[in-house]
C-alpha cells in the first residue's frame, strides 16, 4: 500500500516565497511520485489571527493557483481547501476533549505568538491550533508528515493523541511519523543571511509573484561581505553561500561547479546570474498563475472535486471515531 503523506500551507500572504518553494513545496511535487498525497490550504488555521475576509478569500484562491502552477497535480494528489471539509473541525472537537490544558499551554508556538501580540489578545483558536493540526493529520490516516524543527512539537502532540485515543477506544488512528526530506535547501534572508527567509522581512524575501524588476533589484541588493571571492562557506560567507544555494536550486548546477565558474569574478556577476536563474523560473510560473486566476470557476471546480475525494476518506475516519465514542448515528 502506498504510504500517505499530508501537509498544508496557510494563505496568509499574497505570494509564496523562494524559501517556501525550495524548502517545502518542490518536495510536495516530488512526493506525488512516491506517496498518496493530501495537501491543503490551511484557511481555518489562518483565522487564529485577525484576517480581512476579502483578502483571505483572494489569497486562498491565489495559494491554490500557485500550488497548481508549481506542479501539484489534482489527478495525482488530493489538493483541498481545509474549510471545504467540515470533518476537520468535527474531529478537532473530539481531539480537544482528550487533550490536557497543560499540554495545549506547553506548545511553544502559542507561547511565542501570544507573547508577541500580548496574552490578552491571543485567541482560543491560537491555543487550540495544534489540536486542529492533529485532526488534519489523523483524519486522513497519514503515515508521514513533512516537518521542520518548528513543527516537531506539534507532531509529537499528534502522535500522543493518536496513541491515547487508540488506547482508550481501540485501534482507530494511524500514528504518523516525521518525514524528513534529505537535501532540502535552507534559504536565508537576503538582507540578514543569518536568518531564515520570511515574509516578515520584505526586503530580504523573494516572492514568487513579485514583479520581475522587484525580484531582480532585491537579489542585486543582497548582503554579501567585504571580501570579493565567491566561495561556499555558510558560516563566514553566509550571504554569498545563500546566493549560491538559490542559484544551484534554480539551475540544477551543483554548488562546487558554480564556485569554479566564478573563479576570478566578482559578487556583481554572482548576483546578476542568480537573478537571471530565479527570473527564468518565476516568469513562466507567474503566467500559469495568471491563467488560473482568470478562470476562478475552473479553480473552484477543481477544489470541489478534490474536497469530494477528501471527504470520502475523512467521513470514514470520523464515522469510526463517533462509533468508538458511543455517539448515536442518525
Amino acid at each position: 500500500m502506498t504510504p500517505r503523506v499530508l501537509s498544508g500551507i496557510q494563505p496568509t500572504s499574497d505570494s509564496f516565497h523562494v524559501g517556501n518553494h525550495l524548502g517545502a513545496l518542490q518536495n510536495w511535487v516530488a512526493m506525488q511520485e512516491t506517496h498518496d498525497c493530501v495537501y491543503f490550504i490551511a484557511d481555518m488555521h489562518a483565522i487564529t489571527v485577525e484576517q480581512d475576509p476579502k483578502t483571505l478569500r483572494n489569497r486562498t484562491l491565489l495559494s491554490y493557483a500557485q500550488l497548481l502552477a508549481l506542479g501539484i497535480d489534482p489527478n495525482k494528489s488530493t489538493l483541498i481547501v481545509q474549510s471545504h471539509v467540515p470533518e476537520h473541525a468535527q474531529l478537532m472537537w473530539v481531539m480537544s476533549s482528550i487533550t490536557g490544558l497543560g499540554e495545549a499551554n506547553r506548545m511553544t508556538q502559542f507561547k511565542d505568538k501570544s507573547a508577541k501580540g500580548g496574552a490578552a489578545t491571543a485567541s482560543v483558536g491560537l491555543l487550540t491550533y495544534p489540536i486542529l493540526q492533529a485532526a488534519d493529520i489523523l483524519l486522513y490516516q497519514a503515515n508521514a508528515v513533512p516537518v521542520g524543527e518548528d513543527q516537531r512539537q506539534h507532531l509529537e502532540l499528534t502522535r500522543d493523541l493518536a496513541i491515547r485515543f487508540n488506547g482508550r477506544f481501540g485501534e482507530t488512528f494511524t500514528v504518523p511519523e516525521a518525514h524528513i526530506v534529505k537535501g532540502t535547501a535552507k534559504i536565508q534572508d537576503l538582507q540578514d543571511p543569518t536568518a531564515k527567509m520570511s515574509k516578515s522581512s520584505p526586503s530580504g524575501c523573494i516572492n514568487l509573484l513579485d514583479p520581475l524588476k522587484t525580484t531582480e533589484k532585491k537579489i542585486k541588493s543582497a548582503v554579501t561581505d567585504s571580501d570579493s571571492v565567491v566561495a561556499f562557506d555558510p558560516v563566514n560567507k553566509a550571504g554569498v553561500s545563500n546566493l549560491l544555494t538559490i542559484m544551484s536550486a534554480y539551475t540544477g548546477t551543483a554548488i562546487p561547479e558554480l564556485v569554479k565558474g566564478f573563479e576570478g569574478r566578482m559578487y556583481g556577476d554572482l548576483k546578476k546570474e542568480t537573478a537571471a536563474a530565479v527570473l527564468s523560473f518565476v516568469e513562466p510560473l507567474q503566467a500559469k498563475v495568471d491563467s488560473y486566476m482568470t478562470d476562478p470557476a475552473e479553480l473552484e471546480n477543481l477544489m470541489r472535486k478534490s474536497s469530494t475525494r477528501a471527504r470520502e476518506i475523512a467521513s470514514k475516519t470520523l464515522a469510526d471515531v463517533h462509533d468508538k465514542l458511543g455517539f448515536v448515528h442518525p
